[in-house]
Formats: structure tokens, C-alpha cells, sequence
């Protein structure tokens, strides 16, 4: 049975710009391959509210479980709560509960509970709340989309509070092995071993040091004798 499946919808204008180096899929991508599931396709979209709409609802329907990252904080432009309502057709508005851990948490650090971030409280109807032990304000998940922030640190205790909450499957065994030889000369083995293993993922990611070129060839699957006995017969081909 296959593993379960996955997909990331990256949100701001920040990334989009390169103002900011998105450090989020990294992480979710080893966190979901430790869990058994493949990550299948990572979207950008900027602050804008329909085409985070768009996205949601074309992702949510292509894969099993969706993560979202950005959008949730207390700005103008944190506009992502109400596109994922919209997504899903039910309003959003701030909900007691999360209300309640914002002014619990403010209040201990001896600051207001004001309007701003209050926004941090508004929830669409129907969602569950997703943990946040770093800095309280809770994300959501509604149908199978999972809803985060975007500050990476948030990001990851997030990540770290749904993933026990989905049905995972086995997870990849890989292999990476070094050959300091153009892709070109190694092209042809490498076709001829994907062949003989037509049940592993095998890919081929090249480097350039030191003025020579060389690939990294990274053996992937479920079953570790296979991917190790591919990993032998590339080793006797190159």
C-alpha cells in the first residue's frame, strides 16, 4: 500500500521577494519522510487572498494532508485565516478558546490583549486548534488542511503537534554515494541500475568542486535490503 501523501502551500510576499530564505519545507520534508509520508508538491503564493484560496482548494483536493505556513500573525497583511475560510465556505471570527490562551499569555508577559493581536484569535468555524508551546497563538487545522505559522521556531513545535495526529506509513530508507564523475559519463549506468530496480526512486544530483564535476546518487525506498542491494550493484557499475 502506498504511503500517504502530502503537500505544502507556502505563503508571503516575503519569500516571493527573497527577502526571506524559507527554512519551513526543509524541515517538513525530513519531518514527513521520518513519518511515511511523501511530501508531493510545494506551492509560493503571495499575500493575496485569492490565489491562497485557489491554491488550498486545488491542494487540498490532490493530496492527503496539506501544510500551510505563513499569514497567521497580527498585521493587515495576515490575511491567510480568512482565505482559508473562504477555501472551505465558512466564516471566521475570533473563538473563545483561542481568545483565551492570548490573554492568558499576554497577561503573564504584562502586555495588552489589544485589537491587533486579537486577529491572532480568529479561527474559521469548524477548525480545531493546533498547539503552539513557543509563542501561544494557536494555528488550525480544517479537513485536511493544517494551518501554521511562519516564524520557523512556531513553525516546527507545530509540525511537531499534528504529525502524531495522522496515520503515517513506512518510512524511506535512503543511500547517498559520491562519484566524482560527470553526469554524462554515468547517465547510461544509472539508466540501466533505475531499470533493474524499477521499485526505488534513484536520482542523481550533481556538484562542481574544485574545477571537476561529480554527482551525488541518492538510492530511495521502503525496503532497506533492496536499497541496499542497489546500492552494491552501483558501486560494481561505477
Amino acid at each position: 500500500m502506498p504511503n500517504p501523501t502530502a503537500a505544502m502551500l507556502v505563503i508571503g510576499d516575503e519569500i516571493l521577494s527573497g527577502r526571506t530564505r524559507d527554512a519551513n519545507m526543509h524541515h517538513l520534508a525530513g519531518r514527513l519522510t521520518e513519518a511515511g509520508i511523501t511530501l508531493g508538491e510545494v506551492r509560493i503564493v503571495s499575500d493575496d487572498h485569492d490565489a491562497i484560496v485557489a491554491a488550498v482548494r486545488a491542494l487540498s483536493k490532490a493530496w492527503d494532508a496539506v501544510f500551510t505556513s505563513g499569514g497567521i500573525g497580527p498585521t493587515h497583511d495576515d490575511i491567510t485565516a480568512d482565505a482559508i475560510g473562504a477555501a472551505f465556505g465558512v466564516p471566521v471570527d475570533v473563538r473563545e478558546d483561542a481568545r483565551a490562551l492570548l490573554a492568558a499569555h499576554y497577561e503573564r508577559t504584562g502586555s495588552d490583549l489589544n485589537e491587533a493581536r486579537l486577529r491572532m484569535a480568529r479561527i474559521p468555524e469548524g477548525a480545531t486548534l493546533i498547539d503552539n508551546p513557543v509563542s501561544v497563538a494557536p494555528g488550525f487545522t480544517i479537513g485536511n488542511v493544517h494551518v501554521m505559522a511562519g516564524v520557523p521556531s512556531v513553525f516546527q513545535a507545530m509540525v511537531a503537534s499534528v504529525l502524531p495526529t495522522l496515520t503515517g506509513g513506512v518510512a524511506l530508507i535512503s543511500t547517498s554515494t559520491r562519484i566524482d564523475r560527470a553526469e554524462g559519463d554515468i547517465a547510461g549506468p544509472l539508466g540501466a541500475l533505475a531499470k533493474e530496480f524499477r521499485d526505488l526512486s534513484i536520482g542523481s544530483y550533481p556538484f562542481q568542486k574544485d574545477g571537476r564535476f561529480g554527482s551525488n546518487v541518492v538510492i530511495r525506498g521502503q525496503d532497506k535490503a533492496r536499497v541496499e542491494a542497489a546500492t552494491a550493484r552501483l558501486a560494481e557499475m561505477l
